[in-house]
């Protein structure tokens, strides 16, 4: 569907020509009209994601694989802390939370990364899921001075080697995001054009002559 975004384009100036030409007279079949237009902006969508740049579904199916994968290999390594026991040596008591909290957020990272990859025409899930990783990053590494100095120096070095071979997936999975956004947006706009378009032509078209009234019985 390379020409999608062309085709929808021209159905939309083939139109404001004809009606040029027989000014819709309802609001009904503007209302129709409008809803048309959407349904077959949807049914484009997937041409229009891969026509405006954005990476094909199986680009993005196997980049967010490679993603999952990097995120689940975390887990047995956070799973080797032993933040409460810091605590003993003069830690504080925020490394037992950070750490807390980065093992939920692996667990949310992969939950919405696994969603992007079955909808990766769905902006929200694209969005979560690379604030998810963001915030995943921001955990860790807040836990690895704790780590090189209260338990382990090379699982703290581990630790950043995993984090940051998703560094790529993440610059990627960031430049979809933006992709998705530019082309969401052109899309709508042409929608909300022709929804435009369409309430002007009801307010400019004339109004119907009121039915003659019945004459007087004599």
């Amino acid at each position: 569907m390379k020409y999608a975004l062309t085709l929808l384009t021209l159905l939309l100036r083939n139109t404001r020509k004809t009606d040029s030409l027989q000014r819709p007279q309802t609001a009904c079949s503007c209302f129709i009209w409008r809803r048309a237009v959407a349904a077959f902006a949807l049914l484009l969508l997937p041409g229009l994601v891969c026509a405006q740049g954005v990476s094909a579904p199986w680009d993005t199916s196997k980049d967010i694989a490679a993603l999952i994968e990097q995120a689940e290999r975390l887990n047995p390594l956070l799973e080797q802390l032993t933040p409460q026991q810091w605590e003993a040596k003069g830690a504080p008591a925020t490394y037992t939370t950070q750490w807390q909290l980065a093992r939920n957020e692996v667990g949310y990272l992969i939950g919405a990364a696994q969603a992007l990859r079955k909808q990766p025409e769905k902006l929200t899930l694209a969005l979560e899921t690379l604030f998810r990783l963001q915030s995943l990053e921001s955990q860790v590494n807040s836990l690895v001075d704790g780590v090189r100095r209260y338990q382990n120096p090379a699982v703290g070095e581990l630790l950043v080697s995993v984090v940051g071979a998703n560094a790529n997936n993440r610059d990627q999975l960031r430049q979809y995001v933006s992709d998705l956004a530019q082309t969401k947006e052109q899309e709508f706009r042409i929608v909300d054009q022709e929804a435009q378009r369409c309430r002007g032509s009801l307010v400019q078209a004339p109004a119907r002559p009121a039915a003659p009234k019945p004459a007087p019985a004599k």
